[in-house]
């Protein structure tokens, strides 16, 4: 075991406020991050968890959301065409005023706002077809789920819509002036922005809402072989004459996570945080290396009257910061680690893609070393004649 490893093991309060620094910066940049890129994973949760192995979007898109993604209803037939392709539907989306029966009934004739005060909530309704096998069911819905999905009027929402929407499981509500009742409640699906709310496409059109024109939202493709993905992907896009492009879901889903970070916000708070997290964590971590060495000074004239040079001295600090800056990246994650626990038991979604963590691991790490360096210059005071004072 080195020196200077020995030293942070046998002497670890005096480097624990550098940890703990390191750390709550890590956490800092990682709390915000993992927020947006989960936020941004609960928009695209129904086609992340969707049963299709390939997405076929316009030939322009670039991600899920935000640019061309509708394909005219042609091309169905045409990905069918493909021998490896089973299944292929599309995305229908609606929307419309949501409120719970009692809300609806103290509502006054005419008004768009409950007599009570309470305001109608608009959410974002996705259909799903109940067939067995369809690519549009999400994966984790249970059997029991998508039979009641069959019933007439049946929806399903997200455990963090239903405070705000103002109803429990099982009860009634009004959307676009429907009846429909809460038959199944999901996790992981929130979305803070609006609302939303997953019914059968047959209860989609009998409310007249199903979409029936020229053009149909991306196309989602269940293959025989989903093992194959990736060359029915290649085979389909060598095919398109730029008529569409063909994803695999994972491919799309970084896409999305990639697209978070071209938003200017996201950008500018990400970088505020980074730049927060660095100084405070160089300010303390240096701090508390220098007061370290300091209270080690008469160890380091002993070693230098023994005849080790100051550049091995110097070699000691950098490896002793480095140690810290290993230490603190493993506080900083399992301080995230617990955030993340604490946000999801009250259905707050956060994700942590693995070049994120990467990224925040070795700012840490740089953050530790230039502390280190920086508190080169306290071992000049380690003089050998001052052991004879």
């Amino acid at each position: 075991m080195s020196l200077a490893l020995s030293t942070l093991i046998y002497e670890w309060r005096r480097y624990m406020a550098a940890v703990v620094a390191l750390a709550f910066s890590g956490l800092l940049v990682l709390a915000f991050a993992g927020m947006f890129m989960g936020m941004g994973k609960s928009f695209t949760a129904t086609i992340d968890r969707s049963g299709a192995d390939i997405l076929i979007l316009a030939p322009g898109a670039t991600q899920l959301f935000g640019g061309p993604s509708g394909l005219p209803r042609r091309m169905i037939p045409v990905i069918y065409q493909h021998p490896e392709v089973e299944v292929v539907d599309y995305v229908d989306l609606s929307q419309g005023r949501f409120q719970s029966l009692a809300q609806a009934q103290r509502n006054r004739p005419g008004q768009d706002t409950p007599a009570g005060g309470e305001r109608m909530e608009f959410v974002i309704v996705t259909s799903v077809v109940t067939q067995d096998g369809n690519p549009t069911i999400p994966v984790d819905y249970s059997q029991e789920l998508i039979e009641a999905l069959r019933q007439p009027d049946a929806v399903v929402l997200d455990e963090t819509a239903l405070p705000r929407l103002g109803v429990r499981l099982g009860e009634q509500a009004v959307y676009n002036g429907h009846t429909v009742r809460v038959v199944g409640v999901t996790r992981g699906y929130a979305n803070f922005m609006q609302p939303m709310m997953v019914m059968s496409r047959d209860t989609l059109r009998r409310y007249g809402e199903a979409y029936n024109g020229p053009r149909v939202g991306p196309l989602m493709v269940r293959l025989r072989n989903p093992a194959r993905a990736e060359l029915v992907v290649a085979q389909l896009n060598a095919t398109a004459n730029g008529q569409y492009r063909a994803w695999t879901r994972a491919e799309l889903s970084k896409a999305n996570e990639a697209s978070m970070f071209e938003e200017g916000i996201i950008v500018v708070m990400l970088g505020f945080s980074v730049f927060l997290g660095g100084l405070i964590g160089i300010a303390i971590t240096w701090q508390t290396l220098r007061g370290a060495i300091l209270a080690n000074i008469k160890e380091f004239a002993s070693l230098r009257a023994l005849g080790v040079g100051m550049g091995s001295l110097r070699r000691i600090i950098v490896e002793l910061s480095f140690w810290v800056g290993v230490v603190g990246i493993g506080a900083s994650f399992l301080l995230t680690w617990l955030i993340s626990l604490l946000a999801g038991a009250f259905g707050l979604p956060m994700a942590f893609p693995l070049p994120m963590c990467l990224a925040v691991a070795t700012l840490l790490m740089i953050i530790a070393l230039l502390s280190g360096f920086l508190s080169l210059g306290m071992l000049k005071q380690s003089q050998p004649a001052d052991l004879l004072r």
